[in-house]
């Protein structure tokens, strides 16, 4: 199925002052930046959160791990799913127990994916705390999950999609609205 844009809503510009400011509130709540670990869901999580951790680098000083969590098994929809999903390699190469975890998504639509993360989470250790950041929180939850950090609030309708395009994956940074086109 096709997709129409309806609105562009980030270049990388946007997207890099938003994860500065992010970068800066985590630092100002984590004062204990040696017991922060950064984890972000595959995929786009993953680097949001990379880039996240060289900007602590870059103004603290302080090399925080950063680990790469895979949900597809723990997603309460993985027998309804229409699509084939190929179940990929969680790599977490420090331990999460009585750290402080800084949870990495692109997207925050109806909490279930965070959700299926929180539970792969406690399966590799309790950790002390778990912070949710999010590029995007476009509502319609269906679970009461609410991100600590927000790079943006993006009301949408449910038929409409948010598609964070990054450089690593995607070649651009961008975030787009679309919505499907019936052909």
């Amino acid at each position: 199925m096709a997709e129409k844009i309806k609105a562009r809503i980030m270049d990388a510009n946007k997207i890099r002052r938003v994860l500065q400011r992010l970068t800066t509130e985590i630092l100002e709540r984590n004062r204990n930046l040696k017991n922060l670990v950064i984890v972000g869901i595959r995929t786009r999580g993953i680097y949001l959160g990379k880039r996240i951790a060289a900007l602590i680098k870059e103004m603290e000083k302080i090399d925080v791990p950063v680990g790469v969590l895979d949900i597809t098994l723990y997603r309460d929809d993985f027998s309804e799913l229409e699509t084939q999903h190929m179940v990929q390699k969680t790599e977490i190469p420090f331990s999460i127990a009585k750290k402080d975890v800084l949870l990495v998504d692109d997207v925050l639509f109806t909490g279930r994916t965070i959700r299926a993360a929180m539970d792969g989470l406690f399966d590799l250790g309790r950790p002390k705390t778990i912070q949710l950041l999010v590029l995007i929180d476009r509502g319609h939850r269906e679970l009461p999950i609410r991100a600590d950090y927000v790079g943006k609030v993006l009301p949408t309708s449910r038929k409409e999609l948010v598609q964070v395009k990054l450089k690593e994956v995607d070649g651009v940074d961008e975030v787009l609205i679309t919505e499907p086109v019936e052909k």
